[in-house]
């Protein structure tokens, strides 16, 4: 076994870690009879060989062994493997997303002929894997149909195969599995798509388990959107009953030891019967793509079923549809708000985890949070926001992300938690971030920020402590705060200095009139060098004094041909805030207006408009940004929504295309952030001002 490891020279071969020396022991290890020593091996292999799923020389030279392991039915785990090298041969260089992520100016720059290669040679030795189709491990039998559909080079044989093996094979999941192949295949190759949709839908029809009918649906959805079913909503809904009253399937899974997202998975999975109905709704929702109403329509149905596992599985899905697409969602949050009365903490946790991030999309569900607040159920009797509120998100029962996600609602039940919460001897940053959301409601929390600001230490973590504090009492307007705000601005350390600073005088000037004892220090940091904390000065001074000659030289010369974008940005945006009364500056706007950097040209834009109601020099500025930069459009859309009629015809078409969109403006394709949501909340509000201003 293995013959021939030694003659590869693997110290000058290397992996993400380095030289590859350390590579042999790997692949030994996979062969090893130690299950424990197998997935440690696996686990090296996918965190240094193939990290990421980069392709360095190393993994190349591991290609013939891994298949030499996986031919060989002595070696144990070779499922594993076998899914290993599905990964290493299976990136597509032909899908313009691979190849913008192989960036050649990237230090660890990997060559994209790494891929091909590999590629290459899995497919010149993917003959292995025809004959796992039926090996005696189900391991193996689960990964060999994704293997054979994304790598052997005739298709048409894995097809057949593929679809013969179905009439013998009885593992569920690995049925599951063929299925799933099958439809790859058809994606993949389009001589073969026609046949292969048909006998998909021929699948969804008959007398099959309903799990398989279920899979077979969602693959006629990947492969042929347009061969969905009109009654789709209704079949996946009876499928799913069947799936749910069907009699439970022995377990025949080998155990043993697990790798770290082996285990998150089966600690995902633990208790559920079908757990394989989660993936499948996630292929049949992804398929649906932008049939919004269907998609709603799936989940409403899983969160009124009775099986607390569909009610979890569509918790999760409704993330990845309310993140992406606009629509009406108040039955789905309602009832996801239910799942907070459910006994199971798992249920619990993840509708705490999808309500805190809608905002002002929570509302449905804000009295099922308030009770969930009020209560505990192991002590009736005592409120549930009289316990510790800090700690991590994914708390046992989620009290503080049911805290905050009523916070964020903006409804007032959540200020006496709150209050509880800031006597505790550490708090969540982001609850703090959240008190705005709730208006005047939050005044009473004026104190108690104040107290909490007293007792932070002036060392090298001000900024982290200070910051969320001073953000909070400037939006409850905490005027009392004044010399504990004081105190922060005249003892910040040099460790971010100028971010204290300017947090601690963006709370001073929302204290306006009321914070005069800041006035020489405001002069002071008039003088700056960081312009954030000048302009942030020059509007403390302007809201305590209203003296504009004070501040507007200053913000001026920060708007100079030889100033940072960052730095013209600053000053932009504190002129615009003092408005009319600056309308002197306007001239000194309007080089950013042909600026370079499409933020210098917003805020100047923005800014102009706001001293000197000059739409015509603006306007243009700001549509052609709208186009430019998506993440730029809650800015101009708010300005466009101050300029009512002045924005003209070409903003009123640019609005009402924005507001028909159904995509959300600021999806990614990868990642997301926690207020995506309420950002494109914002812009569709700011939207919706704009054109009731338009047509008035």
């Amino acid at each position: 076994m293995l013959t021939g490891i030694e003659e590869v020279d693997w110290a000058s071969l290397g992996h993400a870690y380095g030289p590859a020396d350390d590579v042999p022991g790997m692949l030994r290890g996979l062969a090893a009879s130690d299950p424990s020593e197998r997935e440690l091996a696996l686990d090296g292999m996918y965190g240094a060989v193939h990290h990421q799923g980069d392709v360095y020389d190393s993994t190349l030279a591991c290609i013939p062994f891994l298949l030499e392991l996986v031919a060989d039915p002595g070696v144990q785990d070779r499922g594993g493997i076998v899914e290993l090298l599905t990964s290493i041969g299976g990136i597509d260089l032909s899908g313009e997303d691979e190849l913008d992520e192989l960036d050649a100016d990237d230090e660890e720059f990997i060559p994209a002929a790494n891929y091909a290669m590999a590629a290459a040679a899995v497919a010149a030795g993917a003959d292995v894997f025809l004959g796992l189709v039926g090996d005696p491990d189900p391991e193996v039998r689960l990964a060999a149909p994704c293997a054979l559909a994304s790598l052997h080079p005739d298709p048409a044989r894995v097809l057949t195969l593929l679809r013969e093996r179905l009439t013998v094979e009885r593992d569920t999941e690995v049925r599951l599995a063929l299925v799933e192949a099958v439809g790859r295949i058809a994606r993949r190759h389009e001589s073969l798509r026609d046949e292969t949709v048909d006998w998909l839908g021929w699948l969804t029809r008959a007398a099959q388990a309903p799990g398989l009918r279920l899979a077979a649906l969602a693959q006629v959805a990947r492969c042929a959107p347009t061969e969905v079913p009109d009654d789709v909503v209704e079949r996946v809904t009876r499928l799913l009953d069947e799936v749910r009253t069907a009699p439970p399937e022995p377990d025949t899974r080998p155990g043993g030891s697990a790798g770290q997202v082996r285990e998150l998975f089966e600690e995902r999975s633990t208790g559920r019967p079908t757990p394989w109905t989660d993936e499948l709704m996630r292929t049949l929702h992804t398929a649906l793509d932008d049939r919004v109403e269907e998609r709603t329509a799936l989940i409403l149905a899983q969160l009124r079923s009775p099986d607390r596992c569909q009610r979890l599985d569509a918790i999760w899905l409704c993330g990845g549809l309310i993140r992406v697409w606009r629509g009406r969602y108040e039955e789905v949050v309602r009832l996801v708000g239910e799942q907070l009365a459910d006994p199971e903490p798992r249920l619990r946790d993840a509708a705490t985890s999808f309500l805190e991030g809608l905002f002002e999309l929570t509302g449905p569900a804000t009295d099922a949070l308030a009770a969930r607040l009020a209560r505990r159920p192991d002590r009736p009797e005592r409120p549930e926001w009289a316990e510790r509120l800090e700690g991590p998100p994914g708390g046992p029962d989620g009290r503080a992300r049911a805290l905050l996600a009523l916070a964020r609602s903006g409804d007032a039940r959540a200020v006496p938690p709150l209050a509880r919460a800031l006597v505790e001897p550490d708090v969540r940053r982001d609850l703090l971030y959240a008190v705005p959301t709730l208006g005047p409601a939050a005044a009473p929390l004026a104190p108690l920020l104040r107290r909490r600001l007293a007792r932070v230490d002036l060392d090298d973590r001000l900024y982290e402590h200070a910051s969320p504090l001073l953000f909070a009492l400037a939006s409850v307007r905490g005027v009392q705060a004044v010399p504990e705000v004081l105190r922060v601005l005249r003892g910040a350390p040099p460790n971010r200095r100028d971010w204290v600073q300017e947090a601690a005088l963006t709370a001073l000037a929302a204290f306006g009139p009321a914070a005069r004892a800041v006035i020489p220090d405001a002069r002071e940091l008039l003088e700056s060098e960081a312009a954030a904390v000048s302009a942030q000065a020059a509007l403390t001074l302007w809201s305590v004094e209203g003296d504009r000659e004070a501040v507007l030289p200053t913000l001026a010369g920060w708007l100079g041909p030889d100033a940072t974008a960052p730095d013209r940005c600053a000053a932009a945006r504190a002129i615009g805030v003092i408005g009319p009364a600056a309308a002197r500056s306007a001239p000194a706007l309007l080089p950013g207006l042909d600026c370079r950097d499409l933020w210098v040209r917003v805020r100047s834009a923005v800014a102009l408009w706001r001293v000197s109601g000059d739409a015509e020099a603006a306007l243009p500025v700001l549509l052609d940004a709208w186009e430019e930069n998506r993440h730029a459009r809650v800015d101009i859309a708010e300005c466009l929504a101050e300029m009512g009629p002045a924005a003209g015809e070409s903003a009123r078409w640019m609005i009402r295309a924005e507001l028909d969109r159904r995509r959300r403006h600021n999806v990614r394709e990868s990642g997301y952030s926690s207020h995506d949501v309420h950002e494109d909340e914002k812009l569709l509000t700011f939207c919706r001002a704009a054109l009731d201003r338009m047509d008035r």
